[in-house]
């Protein structure tokens, strides 16, 4: 199976200052109680909201900036054939935003690279529930559940994608690849083999 990711340019991070979650460099160190006769509680309250607001925007720039720094370090990994450094670096992109389900698509590709189909079909699962009208991801899934041993829930699956994207062709021949197992194992059925028996474990081609 050929993946091809998306070519991310990798964004720079944010510059960390000592004190992160502040919008501007801290100019004196020492707490002050005393107010400028002029200024009033309210004027206070309000200046508080304000700086918390601005606080809170540039903490989602700092983990946005570490997010795609992330996600950019894992593909180029990943096209580099380090698959497992890649996937370090997509769980920590994950653990900042885990509703990316391009992501999750992304690092299903790469477990069913190293073999660990079941946490594909988890980590696929994820991203169909988070872009159910997204094909390629209803494809990813389905291969997944093709290398777990899974035709039935493939052929549903690839099924989904080619409701979604009719002229999808690498859903099409996935599901033939998957008719094609289902076949091979009602015809051992009716050799003798015990119907309980309906996994396999498929590489690319049946």
């Amino acid at each position: 199976m050929k993946i091809a990711w998306k070519n991310n340019k990798k964004r720079p991070l944010g510059i960390v200052s000592t004190y992160p979650n502040l919008p501007f460099e801290r100019q004196n160190d020492e707490p002050s109680n005393q107010l400028h006769p002029a200024e009033k509680p309210s004027n206070n309250i309000q200046n508080n909201t304000e700086l918390g607001k601005l606080a809170d925007e540039s903490e989602r720039s700092d983990a946005a900036e570490l997010f795609h720094s992330f996600q950019a370090q894992g593909t180029k990994l990943a096209e580099d054939g380090k698959y497992r450094e890649a996937l370090g670096k997509w769980e920590a992109a994950l653990m900042l935003r885990p509703e990316n389900a391009v992501l999750h698509e992304q690092k299903a590709q790469v477990l069913l690279e190293v073999g660990d189909a079941w946490n594909a079909v988890k980590t696929a699962t994820r991203a169909t529930e988070l872009e159910p009208s997204w094909a390629e991801a209803w494809v990813t899934l389905g291969r997944a559940q093709l290398n777990f041993g899974e035709p039935d829930s493939a052929i549903q699956s690839f099924d989904r994608a080619l409701a979604i994207k009719p002229d999808s062709e690498e859903a099409r021949d996935d599901r033939h690849t998957a008719m094609q197992l289902v076949k091979k194992r009602k015809q051992l059925h009716s050799s003798g083999l015990s119907p309980t028996r309906k996994r396999y474990a498929v590489g690319d081609k049946a």
